[in-house]
């Protein structure tokens, strides 16, 4: 038998050379990533008002009679008028392809209690729930990172039990709970925050150029004005920013721990780096990652939450604009404000994603 003839194996450098670099290939994976998350956008986008839809269709109470009262209820021809005008007589799936083609076209409908359209009047209040996530998210990161920062640093210490209950008590605490405590507390007894709305009613309000009104009333240079929104804002900010700054300080404490355990905080130990050094040079930039992939979910979280406060504290923005309309049964303002906080939620979440496969060079997306 002839012997066999090996061939010999590429040197490792020849093998390595065959593929594109490490950095390329993770290139690469985020894009793709990327574009994966953009196709099928639409289609959840699709799901979402499918959804919202249906929900609203079969829910047991009748808009008619909301609308028109027990009285006008009985009147069938008044009803059969308002069946018509809002397309409740026609079958159910073409009431949806409607909605769809008047929401390709940027119609969000007609409001049933003003009768005026729906668009108009969440670009009224969407600006205040913005500026109010805004405000509630940098409450919750000054408040909880630095928590969990100290609460990791002296694990197992009185510091740190403690601050573990006050963050389980805040992570388990209802908003709307929060927001009644802080109402009657802040406001009502000790009189530290202003009362309901956006503004003093005997200022006026600033021309409006960004929507947020703090920014416009310092654009128009007047900061007397900019201070009463501030006023006005802390205390649904403060309600939110607690809430999910507790949330932020047990991630915060829990990923440090992890940190301070590892090898590279061993060997920063040995290398004779102070404590202050090791803390927050080397665990808090561990920690730093799973925290900001936490900010998207946070902030869509807060867009949610505030229907709630809103409501309670009389901050006028979408939440409040919500809970108002489904009182009324007004199902075109609830699926479109319900709409507006689905795809600011998907988007920012969107957005944190590719953020977070570009602050942390090691993952590779999937």
């Amino acid at each position: 038998m002839p012997d066999q003839v090996v061939t010999p194996a590429p040197p490792e450098e020849e093998v390595a050379g065959t593929r594109p670099p490490l950095r390329r290939r993770r290139r690469g994976g985020r894009r793709r990533s990327i574009v994966r998350r953009l196709v099928t956008l639409p289609f959840l986008l699709l799901g979402m008002t499918l959804l919202m839809f249906l929900i609203s269709r079969f829910l047991p109470a009748d808009p008619a009679v909301a609308f028109l009262g027990n009285n006008g209820a009985d009147n069938q021809q008044a009803v059969d008028a308002f069946n018509a005008k809002y397309g409740l007589d026609r079958p159910i799936w073409e009431q949806y392809w409607i909605y769809l083609d008047r929401l390709l076209h940027g119609d969000l409908g007609t409001s049933i209690s003003t009768s005026r359209p729906v668009a108009a009047e969440l670009a009224d209040a969407f600006p205040a729930t913005l500026e109010l996530a805004i405000a509630a998210l940098l409450i919750s990161l000054l408040v909880g990172i630095p928590l969990g920062i100290l609460a990791a640093a002296r694990r197992s210490s009185l510091f740190d039990r403690l601050t573990g209950g006050a963050t389980l008590l805040g992570v388990s605490l209802p908003p709307f709970v929060l927001a009644l405590v802080a109402l009657q507390v802040l406001y009502l007894r000790l009189g530290w925050v202003a009362g309901p709305g956006r503004l003093d009613p005997f200022l006026d309000p600033p021309p409006t150029v960004t929507g947020l009104m703090t920014i416009d009333a310092l654009l128009a240079g007047r900061p007397a004005v900019a201070l009463d929104v501030l006023h006005h804002l802390v205390l649904p900010a403060v309600v939110l920013g607690i809430i999910h700054g507790a949330f932020f300080a047990r991630v915060v404490r829990s990923t440090m721990v992890d940190a301070l355990r590892g090898d590279f905080v061993r060997t920063a130990r040995g290398k004779g780096l102070a404590g202050r050094v090791i803390v927050g040079r080397h665990a808090f930039r561990f920690a730093l990652i799973p925290t900001l992939s936490l900010v998207g979910l946070t902030f869509g979280e807060l867009f949610a939450g505030a229907i709630t406060v809103e409501t309670i504290t009389g901050w006028p923005g979408v939440g409040r604009y919500m809970y108002n309309a489904a009182t009324k049964l007004d199902f075109p303002a609830v699926m479109a404000g319900t709409l507006v906080i689905g795809v600011a939620y998907v988007l920012v979440n969107l957005l944190v994603d590719i953020l977070y496969g570009v602050a942390d060079p090691r993952v590779e997306a999937s």
